[in-house]
C-alpha cells in the first residue's frame, strides 16, 4: 500500500493533469505517448494528418502517412522521470496498420522497513503496447482501431489491463481543414495491484486542423479530456488545447501549442506565465524529420521531447 501512494505522488507531479479524476497505475499513457510535435501543438493533434505517431491520438490518421513510416521520441520529464515511445505505419491489402510501443521509467525509490530504516532500492515503470487498423470509408473519410496491452510495475506489484482506441478522420481538402474525432483508453483491468480496482484514463477529444489560405500556418483546436466524470459540462469544456505549427521554406517549422487542461490543474502557487505552452521546433530533410518540444507544466517543472520521423522507403531510396 505505501509503494503504491508513492508512486502516485510522483504520478501526480509526472501527469500535470486535472485532479478532479482519481490517478490511477495507467495515467502514464496521457503524457507518454505524446510525441515533440505533438506537444509542441499543446496536444491538438487528433486531426492532424501525416504523422506515425499521431495514431496515439486517433488512429484514423493511419492513411494519411507516407507508406512504411517510422517515429520515434524519447522524453525527459521531471525528476528522473523518461519515457520512449515509438510508432509505426504501412499498408496492409487495401487499409493500413499501425503499431506503437510506449515504455516510461519513473526511476529509482528508496525502500525502507516498518521503521523507516533503509533497506535497499526498487523500481517503478509503465509499458504500453498496440496494434491498429484503419481505412477508407467514404470519400476522405477514415475509421481506425487500435487493440492495446497496457502495464504497470512497481518493484514486484503490477497492474494491467486490456485498452481499445476508436477514430474518425474526415478531411476536407478544397477548405484546407480536417475534422477528427477518438476515444482513447477503453477497456478493463487483467491484474490488480494490491487487489485495488484501477480504472483506464479514458479520453474522448475532438478537433479541427485547418491551414491558413497564403499563409504557412497550421492551426489546430481540440477539445480534450470530455470523458472526466467528475468535472462539470463547463469544466470539460475547459479542457482545451490549441497549437499552430508554420513553416519556414522547405526545412523547418515553428511550433506553439498551449493546453488549458494542464494550466486549470495547478495552483496559483505552481502556475507560471508559460504553464501550459509547448515550445518547439522542427528540421525537415529528405524522408527524415527531427522535432523538440519543451513543455512547461509549473513553475519549476518542465518536460522535454525529441523526435525522429523517417519515411523508411523514401530513405533508402535516397529520395
Amino acid at each position: 500500500m505505501m509503494l503504491l501512494g508513492r508512486w502516485l505522488c510522483v504520478a501526480a507531479l509526472f501527469a500535470g493533469l486535472a485532479t478532479a479524476q482519481t490517478l490511477t497505475p495507467f495515467d502514464f499513457l496521457r503524457s507518454a505517448e505524446n510525441s515533440a510535435r505533438a506537444a509542441g501543438l499543446g496536444g491538438a493533434f487528433v486531426a492532424y494528418a501525416g504523422d506515425a505517431s499521431a495514431q496515439l491520438f486517433n488512429p484514423a490518421t493511419i492513411p494519411t502517412t507516407v507508406d512504411n513510416s517510422l517515429s520515434v521520441t524519447f522524453t525527459k520529464h521531471v525528476l528522473d522521470i523518461n519515457s520512449g515511445v515509438a510508432a509505426y505505419t504501412r499498408r496492409l491489402g487495401s487499409g493500413w496498420m499501425g503499431a506503437s510501443a510506449a515504455v516510461t521509467s519513473f526511476g529509482t525509490f528508496t525502500r525502507t522497513d516498518g521503521l523507516g530504516n533503509t533497506i535497499g532500492t526498487f523500481g517503478a515503470a509503465g509499458v504500453s503496447l498496440a496494434l491498429s487498423y484503419a481505412n477508407q470509408f467514404d470519400t476522405n473519410a477514415y475509421y481506425g482501431i487500435t487493440i492495446g496491452y497496457v502495464q504497470t510495475t512497481i518493484d514486484r506489484a503490477a497492474a494491467s489491463a486490456l485498452m481499445a482506441s476508436v477514430g474518425l478522420l474526415y478531411q476536407l481538402p478544397k477548405i484546407r481543414t480536417a475534422i477528427g474525432a477518438s476515444v482513447r483508453y477503453i477497456g478493463f483491468q487483467l491484474a490488480r495491484m494490491n487487489g485495488q480496482d484501477a480504472s483506464l484514463p479514458t479520453d474522448v477529444r475532438i478537433g479541427v486542423s485547418h491551414r491558413l489560405r497564403g499563409l504557412p500556418l497550421l492551426v489546430n483546436f481540440n477539445l480534450a479530456r470530455l470523458a472526466e466524470e467528475r468535472m462539470s459540462f463547463a469544466e470539460r469544456i475547459r479542457n482545451f488545447t490549441l497549437g499552430g505549427e508554420l513553416t519556414i521554406g522547405t526545412a523547418l517549422q515553428i511550433r506553439v501549442g498551449y493546453d488549458n487542461g494542464i494550466r486549470s490543474s495547478q495552483s496559483s502557487a505552481t502556475a507560471s506565465f508559460l504553464t501550459g505552452m509547448g515550445i518547439g521546433a522542427g528540421l525537415l530533410f529528405p524522408g527524415f524529420t527531427l522535432d523538440y518540444t519543451l513543455t512547461t507544466l509549473s513553475a519549476p517543472a518542465a518536460v522535454h521531447r525529441i523526435s525522429c520521423g523517417v519515411a523508411l522507403d523514401r530513405l533508402l531510396a535516397g529520395q
